[in-house]
């Protein structure tokens, strides 16, 4: 009779290949590896040098060396430029939803992009499209999608709507006032729908 092995599951191989030491990798492989895998990663999704620098040191694989010389690399052919990866990203947010500087500006920084970089991005974005006109198709937007504010509740969500998507305080009051200025309720409670 022959005996037979005791059947190993998936997880019980992978729990004993976590408490193995693993293998350091020589200094070439490690930067062949690694560079494939930020090739992998600008695949998927552009990245900032900063996010993709940070996703790349999360192997162990890996090593200080071997990313600079990855990013390096990636520079040289033309695959990772911040002020691209900027402007590409600010451009197509305000394309696909009206957004105001200040929202763009800290997604940017969430992106990991300097603080000089994001600004001549949004210098160049908001030249092609103004915060007043982008204000006044998320207004059209919110209008269609709600209707016009009956109440001073329903005048306060606009406002508050409106800063949220990252729109100039000055600029969301003037054309909260302007656009419910035909409503049917006292201009002074409009007054004070940015006021609490």
């Amino acid at each position: 009779m022959r005996k037979r092995k005791a059947y190993r599951s998936a997880s019980d191989r992978r729990d004993e290949a976590s408490k193995q030491p693993a293998r350091p990798l020589d200094a070439t492989k490690a930067r062949e590896r690694t560079l494939q895998r930020a090739v992998k990663l600008l695949a998927a999704k552009p990245r900032s040098e900063a996010e993709l620098r940070e996703r790349l040191l999360e192997k162990d694989w890996t090593n200080e060396e071997a990313v600079e010389a990855a990013l390096a690399r990636l520079r040289e052919y033309g695959y990772l430029d911040d002020r691209r990866f900027a402007f590409g990203f600010a451009s197509y947010r305000v394309r696909q939803k009206p957004i105001g500087r200040q929202r763009l500006a800290r997604d940017l920084q969430l992106k990991k992009v300097s603080r000089e970089t994001a600004d001549e991005a949004l210098d160049l974005v908001f030249t092609e499209m103004s915060e007043e006109q982008l204000i006044d198709r998320a207004i059209e937007k919110r209008f269609r999608l709600r209707g016009r504010p009956a109440s001073r509740a329903e005048t306060k969500s606009l406002f508050d709507h409106l800063l949220r998507l990252g729109f100039p305080y000055d600029l969301v009051i003037n054309r909260v006032r302007a656009a419910v200025a035909s409503a049917n309720f006292d201009e002074d409670e409009t007054a004070g729908a940015g006021e609490n």
